[in-house]
C-alpha cells in the first residue's frame, strides 16, 4: 500500500514510516519550520515520512476552543509544504463534503477515531481515490475495525491503513493495548501506532484535554518492537504555546534522539 502514496521516499530501507507534524495549521510560518525540521531527520535516518496537519479541528470540547485560521487558507498551506518539500501530506475531515474538498489539497485522507464507523464518511473518502488511515475508536476493540475497513474495500479502494490510538481507560485516560497491533494487522494492511494521541488524557473538567508526555518514549519503543509498520507523533518547537493538544505533543528538538533509539529497536527486531 505504501507504494501508491505519491512523494513518499525511502521505502527500501525497510524502515517504519512516520506520521508527524503539527496538530493543526495555525499560521503559515510554524507548520513549514515543523516539516522542514522532520524531513531533513527522516532523510538522515531513512525514515518514510508523511505530514500531518489538521486544516481545522472540528471536536473541541469548547466552543471557545481554536478551530483554525481558514479551511481553504490551511489546506492551501499543507499543499504548498508537499510541494515544495516533495513529501506525501495527509489531513483529516468531519463530513462527506469535506471529503472532496480536502482531496484537491493532500495525498492522503485521514478518518478521526471518534467518527471511524461513520458509513458516509468512510465511502465519501473511499471515493475521492486517496489512499486512507482510518484511525481506531478509543471505544472499539481492534476486532470491530474490520468493519470500517470492508467498508472502504467494498468501494473498490484498498489504499487503506489503520491507526492504533489507545482505548478508553474510565472516563479520563487512555491505555494502549499492545495486543491490537498483531490483530489489526491480520487484515493485511500497514498499521499505525499513533503515539502522542494514546498518551492523551481527555474530558478533563478544564476543557482542555491534558497527556503524559513524558511517556512518549516507552510508548513509541513498545510500538516498534511489537512490530507497527508506522508511527504517528504530534510535534512542536514549543508544545506549551501550541493551540492545540500540546499537553500530548512531543517537543521537537526531541524528535531526532528518539528516532534514531526506535530505528535502532527496529533493526534488532526484524
Amino acid at each position: 500500500m505504501l507504494n501508491t502514496i505519491p512523494k513518499i521516499k525511502n521505502l527500501e530501507s525497510n524502515n517504519f514510516f512516520l506520521i508527524a507534524g503539527p496538530c493543526v495549521i495555525e499560521n503559515e510560518r510554524i507548520p513549514f519550520e515543523i516539516a522542514e525540521k522532520i524531513n531533513s531527520i527522516a532523510e538522515r535516518q531513512k525514515i518514510p515520512y508523511i505530514f500531518k496537519s489538521s486544516y481545522k479541528k472540528a471536536n473541541r470540547s469548547k466552543l471557545e476552543s481554536f478551530t483554525g485560521i481558514g479551511d481553504e487558507t490551511a489546506l492551501k498551506i499543507i499543499r504548498e509544504i508537499g510541494e515544495k518539500l516533495d513529501i506525501p501530506t495527509i489531513t483529516d475531515i468531519h463530513t462527506e463534503p469535506e471529503a472532496a474538498l480536502a482531496a484537491e489539497y493532500i495525498d492522503l485522507i485521514q478518518i478521526p477515531a471518534f467518527l471511524c464507523r461513520q458509513t458516509d464518511l468512510l465511502v465519501a473518502a473511499s471515493h475521492t481515490g486517496k489512499p486512507i488511515n482510518i484511525k481506531k475508536g478509543q471505544f472499539l476493540s481492534a476486532e470491530a475495525m474490520k468493519f470500517a475497513i470492508e467498508k472502504i474495500r467494498k468501494t473498490g479502494n484498498n489504499k487503506i491503513m489503520v491507526t492504533e490510538r489507545g482505548s478508553m481507560f474510565g472516563y479520563q485516560d487512555l491505555i494502549v493495548d499492545f495486543r491490537n497491533i498483531p490483530i489489526l494487522k491480520q487484515n493485511n494492511i500497514p498499521v499505525v501506532l499513533d503515539i502522542t494521541h494514546s498518551l492523551q488524557q481527555p474530558n478533563q473538567s478544564t476543557g482542555v484535554t491534558g497527556g503524559s508526555p513524558e511517556m512518549i518514549e516507552t510508548i513509541a519503543k513498545a510500538g516498534i518492537a511489537t512490530g507497527v509498520d508506522g508511527i504517528f507523533i504530534e510535534t512542536h518547537p514549543d508544545p506549551a504555546k501550541a493551540l492545540s493538544d500540546g499537553e500530548n505533543m512531543l517537543e521537537l528538538s526531541l524528535l531526532e534522539d528518539l528516532l534514531e533509539k526506535l530505528v535502532r529497536i527496529r533493526k534488532a527486531a526484524v
